[in-house]
C-alpha cells in the first residue's frame, strides 16, 4: 500500500525550522513526494514523527518562559 501524504491543508512554512506548520515537511519534500518510493516515503514520515515531538517540546518550553 502507498504511504499516504500528510498534508493537512494547512500550508505555511515555518522560517527558523524551515518545516511547513501542517506537516512538518520541508519544501523539497512536499515537492517530491509524488517521485518518492515508498520506503523514501516511510523515512519522510518516521521524520515527521521526531519534527512534531521537537516542535511540541519548543512550544511547551516557549509558554513557560515569563513575558
Amino acid at each position: 500500500m502507498d504511504p499516504t501524504s500528510p498534508c493537512m491543508n494547512m500550508c505555511r512554512m515555518d522560517t527558523g525550522s524551515g518545516y511547513c506548520d501542517g506537516c512538518f515537511r520541508s519544501l523539497d519534500e512536499i515537492a517530491g513526494w509524488s517521485r518518492y518510493t515508498d520506503d523514501e516515503k516511510r523515512r519522510v514520515l518516521a521524520a515527521l514523527s521526531r519534527r512534531r515531538a521537537q516542535a511540541a517540546a519548543a512550544n511547551a518550553v516557549r509558554m513557560e518562559q515569563p513575558r
